[in-house]
């Protein structure tokens, strides 16, 4: 059946493009800050094609256009692309070449390549300016098309902004800048222009409300030994924080105007840029009076070691988040079958359950529930026009988080509502054989999360099973839920960067098993490195878990863990009982003790 209302609007964008010019357009998911989750008023992709997951690319062109996304969406990108006439390109998939390929291959000589210079990184135009020379493509990067086709466009976000109290912080501004600016001599860089929105909230101590549930706003910095700059609206500031902005040092002006006061620089100037989160516009400009020093954010690992403050917090947080997951799993496990539950109203409950903690802000990501088949979508939302109501047997996965006063968290639990299967109990116990594996690792400091990945997905692999994305992720510190730079990941992709794991990162721990039109499986827990014993080989490392929240026994099968995954899985379930308990009555604590039992 066809889209029509998506073959209109791609109609009205070719017609654009011919009056522009322009033979391929191009638009990405990213705002000006090449931010993965973004303000509706960036959500040009998804106007056009109808996609809605948070990662991908469109590729319109005047006989057809194709939608680049990776396996976490290829599911529910073939159900919402149908009908559109957007073919879907499935990332990574045997065969399927990458955009700069498929625009090597088909552009015209001499051919037109159109986007929005201020939501394409610097690194990916300067690499089609590079793969595409040979055809000798010109790129038209000053024009949105999508305006006057998107007349009821969201208006420009502009939340007000807050301070983040320097005992909550652990480093004030000026102890954080000043890291920064031995990281800049270090790179033979005389000021630094900083893009990326969670690493500017980190920097300056202040936190926004711009993008649904990554608590940033819309902002750019540039620093030099001379001067702090913060470009911002100043709409969006309260005199309390204009007042701590002053005190600081820190000379605001208006978030338009930064590309205005990066062409009057002193010329000849040393900027340390990233290219990666920096606009292609916003380069260009640069570029024209500065000498740009292409390095990484020092910022980046600087927000990405947690400091003793941001740890304690964390830890402090995530067991109170790890309670109301608890009590949640209680509630869904006593009331199944009982009264009408759906996908929306067990996560509305869930979200209640995170409501009662004091220092509770909001969710750090919309909540995907999903039960059954729904499952099998990596990042499934539940709609009021399209939701599952849930039944006293098999499986249901919800992944979830909260942004708190002290922490940002993020934990997955896949539910046995009744009787599972044989196959999905053997792939639950996989999985948790999976995390339990890597929540046991032991390594030389040195190791990038390309080392630890085999850990969780041994037991996944053993089967002839994977999942089609990393293992684990950073998550930030009252921040987004996905942080930088370190992972886990297993695969070699050439140009990806690769994070030494160090003493305060954490990192997710998320292996998982989904099986399209039938069930899905994550298990996720947040841990922080730590230093282990330091010997002649050198030092070594390990994870300390912050999740405690049950596995479900119900869902595994003992015969397919090793004797070593029995002792990880009883004591992970018995630390659980130990530290939940004593914040529990004591039918809630007969239940958990039953949760977390071993084996007869």
């Amino acid at each position: 059946m066809e889209n029509q209302v998506i073959r209109d609007r791609l109609k009205a964008l070719r017609t654009e493009m011919k009056a522009a010019g322009v033979d391929y357009y191009m638009i990405p998911t990213a705002d000006f800050h090449n931010s993965e989750y973004v303000n509706d008023y960036f959500k040009v992709r998804e106007y056009f094609s109808g996609f809605t997951g948070s990662s991908g690319t469109l590729l319109v062109w005047q006989e057809s256009a194709g939608l680049w996304t990776d396996g976490r969406y290829f599911i529910q990108a073939e159900r919402e692309l149908d009908g559109t006439g957007v073919e879907l390109f499935r990332i990574g998939n045997e065969g399927v070449p990458t955009i700069t390929e498929f625009l090597q291959k088909n552009m015209g000589e001499g051919a037109v390549l159109g986007f929005d210079g201020r939501v394409i990184s610097a690194q990916a135009g300067k690499e089609y300016e590079e793969k595409l020379a040979d055809k000798k493509v010109s790129f038209v990067y000053d024009k949105d098309l999508s305006v006057g086709i998107w007349t009821d466009r969201p208006a420009f976000p502009a939340g007000k902004v807050t301070v983040l109290d320097e005992k909550i912080a652990g480093k004030t501004f000026e102890e954080k800048r000043g890291e920064v600016m031995k990281k800049l001599e270090k790179e033979n860089a005389d000021s630094f222009l900083l893009t990326r929105l969670d690493d500017l909230m980190w920097l300056f101590n202040i936190r926004g409300c711009d993008v649904e549930c990554n608590p940033v706003a819309l902002s750019y910095g540039y620093l030099s030994k001379e001067r702090s700059v913060l470009f911002i609206q100043k709409s969006a500031l309260d005199d309390e924080v204009s007042a701590y902005l002053e005190k600081k040092g820190v000379q605001v002006e208006e978030y338009d105007s930064i590309v205005t006061y990066l062409k009057n620089l002193p010329a000849k100037g040393k900027l340390l840029a990233d290219k990666r989160y920096c606009s292609y516009c916003l380069y260009k400009t640069v570029s024209e009076t500065q000498t740009i020093v292409e390095k990484k954010n020092p910022t980046e690992l600087l927000k990405a070691v947690k400091n003793p403050v941001e740890l304690a917090n964390m830890e402090k947080m995530y067991l109170k988040d790890s309670l109301a997951l608890t009590k949640f799993i209680r509630w869904l496990k006593t009331n199944i079958g009982k009264m009408e539950i759906t996908e929306i109203t067990a996560a509305d409950r869930l979200e209640e359950f995170r409501r009662e903690v004091p220092e509770f802000l909001g969710l750090s990501f919309p909540t995907i529930g999903g039960y059954m088949a729904n499952a099998a979508m990596m990042h499934y939302e539940a709609t009021p026009e399209n939701y599952a109501v849930l039944k006293p047997e098999g499986l249901f996965l919800v992944d979830s988080g909260g942004q708190y006063l002290g922490a940002t968290t993020d934990v997955t639990r896949t539910i046995a509502l009744g009787p599972v299967s044989d196959e999905i109990r053997k792939h639950y116990t996989v999985v948790a054989a999976g995390m339990l594996q890597m929540t046991n690792a032991r390594w030389l400091h040195g190791c990038t999360g390309r080392n630890l990945d085999i850990l969780a997905r041994q037991p996944v692999w053993n089967i002839g099973q994977d999942y089609k994305c990393g293992t684990g992720h950073g998550v930030g510190y009252i921040l987004n839920v996905h942080e930088g730079p370190q992972g886990l990941s297993w695969q070699y992709t050439e140009g990806r960067p690769e994070a030494v794991i160090e003493p305060g990162m954490d990192v997710t721990n998320e292996p998982g098993i989904y099986i399209e039109g039938s069930h899905g499986i994550r298990i996720e827990n947040v841990m922080v490195a730590e230093n282990d014993v330091k010997n002649e080989y050198g030092q070594y490392m390990h994870f300390k878990t912050i999740t405690w929240v049950p596995l479900d026994m119900d869902a595994i099968d003992e015969k397919y863990l090793t004797e070593t995954q029995k002792e990880y899985l009883y004591a992970y379930q018995r630390e659980v009982y130990d530290k939940l308990s004593p914040f529990l009555n004591e039918e809630e604590r007969e239940w958990l003790r039953a949760e977390t039992r071993a084996f007869s």
